[in-house]
């Protein structure tokens, strides 16, 4: 029994991580995955049964999971981002969600026919609408900031608050309803908000004075964050049922904002739980189901979602955005995007325990909805959203665009000779004299340090997809190596030696894993392009033909060309760096710096 147990816990974990490849690979939410897996492990080949896996332990874990969650959701909201659309967020956090709710209750009613405390319990429960599959449909669907940023603020906010209407609705219910129970309820909703508020901002303060003065070692940061949003979650459940989420989503975001206090490397941990976490509770709760329910819903179910994807949403927005300054196409994208995820499908299935425990009828039928319109949502919107946000002109480009660190001849030769190409480029210098010969090229250019608080609100990255480090000082590449490296991801950042790496003592060398990937050779340094170009180097594309292929360029040019990059067919570039080897076949395009005598690019 004992391994059978293990061999079940370390097959979810396998396949929760076979899931989330799978969906990077397709560039598809994970839930799609996920949710098939449970499906397929629960009630199709009847291989897992959580409740009998996890016994008691079922629910605690999801509310101590969906807690981490919310409080890495917390971690990304920085008020800065939110400047110029407040209203819209506020709004959406207020008058919208009373909106959906009521438009979702009355269409559960009249269409299900559920009863009326079951139907506001449902409509509570769709007001959220789930962070964890918002970000990664952001990552595809590349809408304009302003979409991306409400979509976020909202996804993140709305779940803390779609938990206390829930509880809103369920304290109503168990209370009999009338006037009295009426009373009750808007008491217990008020001690709910301000348990979570106050034990949120308590929380997020000291911990945020413990960061900033350095009472903690950096090695304990991880695990004791994680103890205290453990420890916060279940104090204020203790002292006001419920208020716990609203809790642990105000102390994140009360430390993202505090002036002082580094949450990255906290943030980086949190972000792999969280993914871990969504994997197992999508599976677990999806093996959960059973196709009966899904039968005793019947058809009329889909008009339930219809009625939520296209009357709900669009008039939560509608009236959420009067008197914005969003364009009337990214209200059309905002109405569209709103999927359900997992704590959703966590609310659903503890208050149908709950309800089906004091012996109230249909509430069964809850949880099996939900998933329904967790699917409708995810699917509908994820296969859709990107061709949409195109069609209506609110998508960013494809990010192949270079982030160059550096705005000196180096850096400016190889700019021009990438944008020549058609792949946008932004420099980037604190030296005012580099940055202004850059304008004079042609070349956008910031002013300033590209790790400072400054370019994260006026540093333009729309197109941008990598970083090349091309300044002579190695403290200032590594420092973007770094900063960038969660931006763009490791693959994508990249630096230029300026000494050769051979010569370098081994108790001087940056670790490889804070250098980012080496550009162009093991000798090539600041100096020695900088020597080339002095010399009259000149950068040159060379088209690779079948008559020209890649071994002629290399005889033809020997050691009067230095590869640079290679250009694909579809227009995309590959970085020549010493980790990586690159194979370019006839079609590709070869970009290289080649010395007086070299290689013509006619070739």
């Amino acid at each position: 029994m004992v391994e059978n147990i293990l061999y079940l816990l370390a097959g979810i974990f396998v396949l929760c991580s076979l899931c989330q490849w799978l969906a990077w690979r397709s560039r598809l939410p994970a839930i799609i995955f996920l949710l098939t897996a449970g499906i397929l492990l629960g009630p199709v080949f009847r291989l897992l049964n959580p409740d009998q896996l996890l016994g008691n332990l079922l629910f605690p874990f999801v509310s101590l999971s969906v807690a981490v969650i919310l409080f890495e959701g917390g971690l990304t909201l920085r008020f800065r981002d939110i400047v110029g659309i407040e209203a819209v967020v506020r709004n959406l956090v207020s008058l919208g969600i009373l909106v959906t709710g009521l438009t979702t209750a009355l269409a559960t009613r009249y269409v299900l026919n559920f009863p009326w405390g079951t139907s506001f319990l449902f409509g509570a429960i769709m007001v959220v609408t789930g962070p964890t599959v918002i970000m990664p449909m952001l990552q595809t669907v590349r809408p304009t900031p302003a979409v991306a940023k409400v979509l976020r603020w909202e996804g993140i906010l709305n779940d803390p608050i779609g938990a206390a209407l829930a509880v809103l609705v369920y304290e109503f219910i168990i209370s009999g309803g009338g006037q009295q129970a009426l009373g009750h309820t808007f008491q217990v909703f008020g001690q709910i908000v301000l348990t979570g508020s106050l034990l949120g901002v308590l929380g997020g303060y000291f911990f945020g004075l413990t960061l900033r003065n350095h009472w903690l070692p950096e090695f304990l940061h991880n695990v004791t964050v994680l103890s205290l949003v453990f420890g916060a979650f279940a104090l204020s459940n203790w002292i006001q049922h419920e208020s716990g989420l609203i809790t642990v989503t105000v102390m994140g975001i009360w430390l993202a904002n505090m002036e002082g206090v580094e949450v990255e490397g906290i943030l980086n941990f949190k972000n792999t739980l969280s993914i871990l976490l969504i994997s197992v509770l999508f599976v677990v709760l999806a093996a959960r189901m059973e196709f009966a329910a899904f039968q005793d819903l019947g058809w009329a179910a889909v008009w339930v979602f219809l009625a939520i994807q296209f009357v709900s949403r669009p008039a939560c927005v509608m009236l959420s955005t009067v008197g914005s300054k969003l364009s009337w196409p990214e209200r059309h994208l905002l109405s569209w995007i709103a999927p359900r995820g997992i704590v959703a499908a966590a609310i659903s299935a503890l208050f149908a325990l709950r309800l089906e425990q004091m012996g109230m009828a249909g509430v069964s039928l809850l949880i099996p909805l939900t998933f329904m319109v967790i699917i409708g949502t995810v699917l509908l919107q994820s296969l859709t959203a990107r061709p949409l946000a195109l069609w209506l002109g609110v998508a960013e480009p494809e990010p192949k665009g270079f982030l160059v660190i550096g705005a000196n001849e180096v850096a400016r030769t190889i700019a021009k000779a990438l944008r020549q190409n058609d792949f946008p480029v932004v420099l980037t210098d604190t030296d005012w004299d580099k940055i202004a010969k850059a304008k004079l090229d042609g070349l956008p250019a910031y002013f300033g340090n590209p790790i400072s608080e400054h370019a994260e609100r006026h540093l333009d990255l729309v197109g941008i997809g990598r970083m090349l480090a091309l300044t002579s000082r190695e403290n200032f590449n590594v420092a973007a190596v770094m900063h960038f490296r969660m931006e763009f991801g490791p693959a994508n950042v990249f630096v230029l030696q300026s000494k050769e790496d051979e010569k370098v003592s081994e108790k001087y060398k940056v670790t490889s894993r804070r250098r980012g990937l080496t550009l162009f050779g093991k000798e090539v340094t600041y100096a020695a392009l900088s020597e080339m170009l002095a010399q009259g180097a000149e950068i040159r594309t060379t088209k690779l033909t079948e008559t020209f292929t890649f071994n002629d360029f290399l005889e033809k040019t020997g050691q009067k060309a230095l590869l640079l990059f290679a250009l694909d067919p579809k227009g995309r570039a590959q970085v020549f760096t010493v980790e990586r080897q690159i194979a370019p076949a006839v079609g590709w395009s070869i970009i290289s710096l080649v010395k007086t005598g070299g290689a013509d690019s006619s070739a």
